[in-house]
């Protein structure tokens, strides 16, 4: 990758989280996509630690993700599972972090399969 891309990737990425701070009440969301898997994770920036986490490599949604046909409906299902191991954690609400992606189709899907598990955005 290119010096300048990689620098205004890290402007995408500033300019997105510049306004965001994850707390142990109301940690972080962040995603991150890859071109074949989505990763998120709940931050709590205060500790900096990670909360919880979830992907598509997950064994425990394997057999689910391997049902389904697009990207897209993989993402809703690692949404859903995030938001079950939140509740474990017992976090309730949370500040999405888009990163450097647009709140679009994968990144979109994920945020649904969040709120549709039980999370507050």
């Amino acid at each position: 990758m290119q010096k300048r891309d990689k620098l205004r990737l890290q402007r995408k990425v500033s300019r997105v989280r510049k306004n965001i701070f994850g707390t142990a009440d109301k940690p972080r969301l962040t995603v991150f996509r890859s071109l074949n898997h989505i990763y998120a994770q709940l931050v709590d920036d205060s500790a900096n630690r990670t909360l919880a986490s979830a992907s598509s490599k997950c064994k425990e949604i394997s057999e689910e993700l391997g049902k389904t046909k697009s990207k897209t409906e993989k993402s809703k299902i690692v949404g859903k599972l995030l938001s079950s191991k939140a509740v474990e954690v017992k976090v309730s609400t949370v500040i999405f972090d888009r990163g450097r992606y647009a709140y679009h189709g994968r990144v979109k899907a994920l945020a649904d399969g969040a709120r549709e598990g039980g999370l507050k955005f």
